[in-house]
């Protein structure tokens, strides 16, 4: 999908994620303040000047744009670029997506279903996309789906230390409903059950609740 149609798959109207408030709001707070203070004695300014551009990068950061979703059995549940497709010893397949800091950080439900499980497994911190990030902190969630059971791991990364779930056990989702936020991005894993194929490649990016990831 290129770029161009990606941004018309984006709907208009755009809001700030959920559980960005600890991040967000002292950012904010401390680049008005400094900013007042500034006019009064100018040495502020040089607090106020990377402060005013830090509150707009987290803006930035934090988005959460409404979108058209796409059509497909399984939908991306990230924004990023496809990190590694690998075959599982149980049959399935797994789709790693890498969510860089300047994708939007919220994550949707790949496909509609029950939320079965979402589980917290502490763990390091490395670089996403390094070969060994699959053991960092990260969240493991299963979704009981017209397809089976469906597993999706959101992975923290060196940067992204806090992983927000909205959902818990027993909720029922919609496919592309926003499922929980990676602050500052990371990567995302999806399974493909056992005898479905991958309809991305490694390299490919990679739209929330737009790009297909099963081949039909």
């Amino acid at each position: 999908m290129s770029d161009d149609s990606a941004s018309r798959q984006q709907g208009r109207r755009v809001r700030l994620a959920r559980g960005v408030s600890p991040w967000l709001f002292p950012t904010v707070a401390a680049a008005a303040a400094t900013t007042l203070l500034s006019r009064r004695d100018r040495r502020w300014g040089f607090a106020a000047v990377p402060l005013t551009a830090l509150t707009g990068a987290m803006l930035w950061f934090f988005r959460d744009p409404d979108r058209e979703p796409g059509e497909g059995r399984i939908l991306s549940p990230a924004d990023g670029v496809v990190q590694s497709i690998d075959p599982w010893p149980d049959g399935r397949t797994r789709v790693a997506i890498f969510m860089s800091p300047l994708n939007v950080h919220v994550n949707r439900a790949p496909l509609a279903g029950t939320v079965t499980s979402v589980q917290h497994v502490a763990g390091g911190f490395l670089p996403a996309f390094n070969k060994d990030s699959d053991q960092n902190e990260r969240v493991v969630w299963h979704f009981e789906t017209a397809l089976g059971n469906i597993e999706m791991v959101q992975i923290a990364g060196a940067v992204a230390r806090r992983i927000v779930p909205y959902m818990t056990s027993g909720v029922k989702v919609s496919q592309t409903e926003r499922i929980g936020l990676i602050r500052f991005g990371s990567r995302v894993d999806i399974y493909l059950p056992e005898g479905i194929s991958p309809a991305v490649s490694v390299g490919e990016k990679t739209v929330a609740g737009v790009t297909r990831i099963d081949r039909g």
